[in-house]
């Protein structure tokens, strides 16, 4: 998956954690959160000054547990935003008169299928 759209400032990447770069899991255990195919690679193309923002559903009490998954399966990131609700989350964004051209996109990706 290509997300390196153009744009002369640096740019900020949502992403949903579970079935979307970690296997989808509902016992979070040590040793259960594998990256997804496409993940590593998609994060190695990153440029440094770009923002990666995740999110979960998982309860607050899981952070610790999540954050070194995370760290164990190589996965820097800038924001763990936890405990969200699990239906539809929506990206809403202006658009600069001056530099025409979408400012928000959202990709809808296969629960587990990778990126």
């Amino acid at each position: 998956m290509n997300l390196n759209f153009k744009s002369p400032h640096p740019k900020t990447y949502i992403f949903d954690l579970d079935g979307t770069i970690l296997q989808y899991n509902l016992i979070f255990t040590e040793d259960r959160d594998e990256l997804l195919p496409g993940v590593q690679e998609l994060w190695d193309s990153f440029d440094p000054q770009d923002m990666i923002i995740l999110t979960t559903a998982r309860p607050e009490y899981l952070r610790e547990h999540t954050e070194q998954e995370l760290t164990k399966n190589g996965i820097p990131y800038h924001r763990l935003i936890m405990q969200i609700e699990r239906g539809p989350r929506y990206l809403i964004n202006d658009m600069d008169p001056k530099a025409p051209g979408k400012r928000a996109i959202a990709i809808n990706v296969k629960r587990d299928k990778g990126i």
